[in-house]
């Protein structure tokens, strides 16, 4: 007998006509068996014309030609689109380090990764990596109890910190800001802060400033700054605060001050008022505070060492080295490069942490374990296209800060320099960078199982952002989860979009948390125009009698719409809320004369006021420039 009665007659044949016109090997002899019908050959069924193709449902039929899913052109499309049947695995990336140099007729080869991996193997033994896991929590511990909690809580200050609220935040005549003078203020001050920017426009006097730190003043020979000046930002450009590695200074409140200079220094420029304006402070190096040094890049130097040391010296099985990255970079935003608060809340990124591990959990099933086990062979590759990338990611907030986008939300797109050509940019590059990874699917035959998945979800995002009152928000870290699945493949490519898609997820849900989908006008709404009416002064640069005395002098604005809800008027003079009622007019008799005043209006409704006109002028010399047109 030529095989065993249980080979398929395709893998008989074979093995026969590899055999034939020589000697059979040893083991491949034929046995003698008792000779029987089934071990001597197999019959194969007739399949009669009627029984080859399967009688289709009519409705199946209807459907088919309804979508001309009988068509050869359609079906040769399909066929394509499918890819492979039987679905095929894609083989590991041979390391492009294993080189070859050929001279003439000899060759000589520099296998860099198999050197590496012989060179570190007595390093891989399971106890120096729990050494090292164990130095890496106590390092980190100091670093963490240093960068945070060797300075009284109630010091710390975040990078927005201000005396002063917006519009008519503190209240009639600022009293909801008060003490105004003769009060100091020992604090402290993270790093990186002349990053931190206003993200609407903010109206001082008749000028808006927007996309920068706010810092009014500063420039006279006291170095006085108004009250709504962004504290951190002052002391960096008075020079008592490093940016890189924060530091702390000490602030006196020194009340009333008149006309604030603006001066350019350390890379900072703050703008004048030439007006007066109820709180001021100016800033002093000494204070009774220690350890006020920002250990962040500190603490990166120390990650980014040990996660190439994971890589390239222990290398320990793919999955303790992916969750080393969740750990590692989940923790690093969280206490170091972008904690939700200064210091940072302990309680709230616990909170994060234990479902950003199920997530994280679910990022392996779906694409990491068929990517980075590719890699065990190519260390040195796998540390350049998983880390650089993923570091990339994990410090968002500093190397994406130089894009002009920060909401993907219309107004912020409009309204911001540069944000329409760097999103036209963005999308580009990730359709790109898609259409590529659909090339990469299609050949394994995987395509139409993640064009189902992700129809599903696109047309479930679409519902979402079809709900009333609601509006559809992509977060970062959502992105991340929506494009992480579709990297599961053992590739280069995959593997860079891996690692910076996991640094961004980690940066996104450390930083901020897991924010909704979907948030309401008023989340997103932070200080922006509300949209309301807008009220409008009589006086005007046409009526507005200069002649008169300054003491005598009355503004006038027109009377509230029938039609509406409002109930009064609120009036920023100066950028102080100075009259709130039913009134249509306001005396100027207790401005001083000499210099120059600025006016706001808005209406309000049961104490809460809309949006504020932008600023009408008024100089010395009885010039009235009315308002430009929209809020302010």
């Amino acid at each position: 007998m030529a095989e065993a009665s249980t080979s398929s007659s395709r893998s008989y044949a074979s093995s026969r006509l590899t055999h034939v016109g020589g000697i059979e090997p040893p083991s491949t002899r034929p046995v003698s068996v008792k000779y029987t019908p089934t071990a001597s050959f197999e019959v194969e069924e007739q399949v009669l014309p009627s029984q080859a193709i399967p009688k289709l449902h009519p409705w199946t039929r209807h459907v088919q030609r309804a979508l001309r899913l009988d068509n050869p052109r359609v079906q040769r499309i399909w066929r394509y689109v499918r890819g492979p049947r039987p679905k095929v695995d894609l083989p590991d990336p041979t390391p492009f380090l294993n080189l070859t140099i050929y001279a003439g007729r000899k060759h000589y080869s520099i296998a860099l990764e198999p050197a590496l991996i012989r060179l570190t193997r007595p390093l891989t033994n399971p106890w120096l990596f729990v050494i090292l896991a164990a130095g890496w929590i106590i390092g980190f511990a100091f670093f963490a109890r240093a960068q945070s909690f060797l300075t009284p809580a109630d010091s710390f200050i975040g990078c927005t910190a201000t005396y002063w609220a917006a519009l008519d935040g503190c209240g009639l005549d600022g009293s909801a800001c008060m003490p105004f003078d003769d009060a100091t203020f020992d604090f402290r001050c993270p790093a990186q802060c002349s990053n931190v920017v206003l993200q609407n426009p903010r109206t001082v006097g008749d000028e808006q400033v927007d996309f920068v730190p706010l810092i009014v003043g500063g420039g006279d020979p006291n170095g006085t700054y108004r009250g709504d000046s962004f504290i951190c930002a002052a002391a960096v450009q008075a020079g008592l605060v490093s940016d890189r590695k924060g530091g702390c200074a000490t602030l006196e409140l020194t009340g009333n001050f008149t006309n604030y200079l603006p001066f350019t220094a350390h890379g900072l420029t703050s703008i004048g008022f030439p007006s007066v304006f109820p709180l001021s402070f100016r800033l002093f190096p000494t204070t009774s505070l220690h350890s006020c040094a920002d250990n962040r890049n500190e603490a990166l130097a120390m990650n980014v060492i040990v996660t190439a040391l994971l890589f390239l010296v222990l290398r320990p099985k793919p999955i303790v080295l992916y969750w080393c990255l969740v750990c590692i970079g989940f923790w690093h935003v969280a206490l170091f490069s972008q904690p939700m608060a200064s210091p940072p809340p302990l309680d709230s990124a616990f909170q994060q942490f234990l479902p950003a591990l199920f997530v994280a959990y679910a990022f392996w099933r779906l694409a990491f374990r068929f990517t980075l086990p590719a890699f065990r062979k190519a260390p040195i590759e796998a540390s350049v296209w998983y880390l650089a990338p993923y570091w990339t990611g994990v410090l968002t907030n500093l190397t994406m800060d130089k894009i002009p986008i920060d909401r993907l939300v219309g107004s912020d797109i409009t309204s911001r320099p540069g944000a329409l050509t760097a999103l036209i940019i963005i999308v580009i590059i990730l359709l790109v960078i898609v259409l590529n990874q659909v090339r990469v699917i299609r050949k394994t035959g995987w395509l139409p199982w993640y064009l189902g998945w992700y129809v599903a979800g696109g047309l479930v995002a679409m519902v979402l952002a079809l709900l009333p009152g609601l509006e559809f928000r992509l977060h970062h870290y959502i992105l991340a989860m929506v494009l992480i699945p579709g990297t599961g493949f053992p590739t280069r490519l995959s593997a860079i979009y891996q690692g910076f898609l996991l640094g961004m997820f980690l940066n996104g849900v450390a930083a901020f948390g897991f924010d909704s989908i979907l948030q309401t006008a008023q989340d997103l709404q932070r200080d922006a125009p509300l949209g309301s009416d807008l009220p409008s002064f009589a006086t005007n640069s046409t009526n507005f009698n200069s002649s008169t005395p300054f003491l005598n002098q009355t503004i006038f604005w027109n009377p509230l719409p029938s039609d509406e809800s409002w109930d009064g008027f609120a009036l920023l003079v100066d950028d102080v809320e100075r009259y709130v009622g039913t009134a249509l007019n306001y005396s100027l008799a207790a401005l001083q004369p000499s210099i120059i005043h600025f006016f706001r209006l808005a209406y309000t409704s049961s104490g809460s006021s809309g949006d504020f006109t932008m600023a009408a002028t008024l100089y010395p010399n009885g010039t009235w420039v009315d308002p430009a047109p929209g809020p302010s």
